[in-house]
């Protein structure tokens, strides 16, 4: 009988065999877990299910697992299950609709600090956008995951990405090479003033916003610059002065 420390590991190959493109392998990986429905782990592979298995063709795994995780996600309310959710029906959508599941994704994990997820959605969009000749819109999402698995050192996940974003006629820049170009005036402005210390409550009163809009400029930020964490801001943004 397969022990938690065997279910960790298996749900680990997993992960890594889907960041090289290997989904009937991952497949195998994940569904011993869906089988032993063990509290807490099970609930940590049902996505992998939905993703290995869509893209292996296997649909009625992937079936299977997006069923289970509705049941819980719905009833958990998190962030976090929402936006996993929302990414695999996004998966498993035949229609435009894959879009706005997509899009449902991004804003829920953004409010998170599993920055992996969130970046594994912006690379399923970009792919999504891509095979669909949005090579403009695909590019954007592509850019974002790129940069913030290079960030965090998931090296495959970024290969990944790094032939997408190829395959839609970009170069992917170099850390060394990002700048702040992208941010608008009051994205500057906001992190100018949080990379100085300031807390979101002092920026907001400092240039009339609300702490929400401050939150959300952040947010937007953060992705930019594929940074994880307002500590980082100082080196980012004074590196490219």
């Amino acid at each position: 009988m397969a022990t938690e420390d065997d279910d960790l590991t298996m749900t680990s190959l997993a992960v890594l065999e889907i960041s090289v493109g290997n989904y009937s392998e991952a497949l195998a990986c994940a569904l011993p877990s869906f089988e032993s429905d063990k509290p807490g782990l099970a609930a940590r592979t049902l996505h992998e299910i939905v993703e290995a298995g869509v893209r292996s063709g296997d649909n009625t795994a992937a079936k299977a697992a997006l069923t289970r995780l509705e049941e819980r996600a719905t009833s958990g309310g998190t962030p976090w299950g929402l936006g996993l959710l929302a990414r695999c029906r996004a998966l498993m959508s035949d229609d435009e609709q894959a879009e706005e599941h997509y899009r449902a994704s991004v804003d829920l994990l953004g409010r998170t600090r599993i920055a992996t997820e969130l970046a594994r959605t912006h690379l399923l969009f970009g792919e999504w956008l891509r095979r669909r000749r949005r090579r403009a819109d695909a590019r954007a999402e592509l850019r974002i995951a790129y940069e913030m698995f290079t960030t965090m050192g998931a090296a495959a996940f970024a290969e990944r990405a790094k032939t997408e974003l190829l395959a839609t006629g970009e170069r992917p820049r170099r850390r060394n090479e990002q700048t702040t170009h992208d941010l608008t005036p009051q994205e500057k402005q906001v992190a100018g003033l949080a990379a100085a210390g300031a807390t979101n409550d002092e920026i907001a009163a400092r240039l009339f916003l609300s702490t929400s809009t401050v939150e959300y400029h952040l947010t937007k930020v953060f992705r930019k610059l594929a940074i994880t964490s307002r500590r980082k801001l100082a080196s980012v943004l004074h590196d490219d002065t």
